[in-house]
């Protein structure tokens, strides 16, 4: 347990010590929300073309799940995966098989790290809108806790087969970032999910991140439980932790 420890907080200090890491992971979620905020026109005005069910709600609001769903993606798809890359790439994973201290405590160091992550880039998003957007609250607090929960899992679990494979930073980079961007897009960072037309939304709803993101506006803003979603993302944990596990490669 202490080697895990000494371990996790090396692995930290070098996590902070890159630019890329601290802005991405940690701030670009706040820092994207309020510029949707403060620099898009409309975003604060009430919305009144979407049905009585957002009625006194802001476009700003409908974001607030949404910036949720892409500190997910950020920190999976991108901070995650190119540490085992460029590690696999530098044979440091090939080197620490022949210590004592087992390989496999570095993914589990790493996992620890980037959860840590997720959850700051989460609270200071939260805190900010609450502060200078005024976010409207969520309707069922423990429904986005246990979606946002279940949706961290499976993206955590994909950055996982992510690293499990990559032979390379780069090509950790390239293939983080083709999923990225359009898991962004499905989970509604370009067209908020209640605002999507009806057969994308149907199609969103069953992709990892625009699960988490339908399921996180229906306990924002709803009143029901998004059985749906949930069901979808419990079952890419279970597809993605095993075939993970079986395909990771130390060398």
């Amino acid at each position: 347990m202490r080697a895990l420890t000494t371990l996790t907080v090396t692995e930290a200090r070098m996590y902070l010590r890159d630019p890329s890491n601290v802005f991405f992971a940690l701030a670009f979620p706040t820092v994207l929300l309020l510029l949707l905020g403060r620099v898009i026109p409309g975003m604060l005005e009430p919305i009144t073309d979407q049905g009585p069910a957002f009625a006194g709600l802001r476009a700003i609001d409908l974001f607030a799940p949404i910036v949720l769903a892409l500190a997910m993606g950020t920190v999976s798809l991108t901070t995650f995966p190119a540490v085992f890359g460029s590690y696999r790439e530098k044979g440091v994973l090939r080197r620490l098989s022949t210590t004592p201290v087992p390989a496999s405590r570095v993914l589990v160091a790493q996992v620890a790290i980037n959860v840590a992550a997720l959850v700051v880039a989460v609270v200071l998003a939260l805190v900010a809108g609450g502060l200078m957007l005024s976010l409207a609250a969520p309707e069922q607090p423990l429904v986005v806790a246990g979606s946002f929960l279940l949706g961290a899992v499976q993206m955590i679990a994909l950055g996982c087969l992510i690293a499990a494979l990559v032979p390379n930073t780069a090509v950790a980079n390239g293939v983080g970032m083709l999923l990225y961007f359009p898991m962004l897009f499905f989970a509604g960072v370009w067209m908020p999910g209640p605002m999507m037309p009806e057969t994308l939304a149907r199609i969103s709803g069953f992709t990892p991140l625009g699960a988490a993101s339908q399921a996180m506006t229906e306990g924002w803003f709803g009143t029901g439980l998004p059985a749906q979603q949930l069901l979808v993302m419990g079952a890419w944990t279970v597809l993605l932790i095993p075939l993970a596990a079986k395909l990771f490669r130390w060398r």
